[in-house]
């Protein structure tokens, strides 16, 4: 199964991470959040590999907008917060056979040829 790459198109980390990947030959499939939000299954999945803290966008308007008790949330909440603002969660957020393996695009490039393992 190809590298799924969960963002939104006019993002300039989601554009600099395809870019990476186009240029290094890498198979990818690129779902725009907007407009089809992950289920809060899927959502579950990837906080289960990762944990909520490293998918929250927390440079974001929807995650600004959160009251200060978001400080004191549970995975739990933060799972049903993703699944219904889908701009809660950082960009991009790389899933290998429905396993979140990376999310953000901060990493060295031998951090990324082993999180993605390619």
């Amino acid at each position: 199964m190809a590298l799924q790459v969960y963002g939104i198109p006019n993002c300039g980390t989601c554009k600099k991470a395809l870019q990476w990947l186009d240029t290094n030959g890498i198979d990818y499939e690129f779902i725009n959040t907007k407009e089809q939000p992950p289920s809060q299954e899927q959502i579950t999945h990837w906080v289960t590999s990762l944990t909520a803290r490293p998918m929250r966008n927390t440079s974001g308007r929807s995650y600004r907008a959160l009251g200060e008790e978001k400080k004191t949330w549970s995975d739990d909440q933060w799972i049903e917060a993703f699944s219904k603002d889908a701009m809660l969660l950082k960009r991009p957020l790389f899933v290998k056979e429905d396993k979140a393996v990376l999310v953000g695009f901060r990493a060295s490039e031998a951090e990324l040829q082993e999180k993605l393992a390619l």
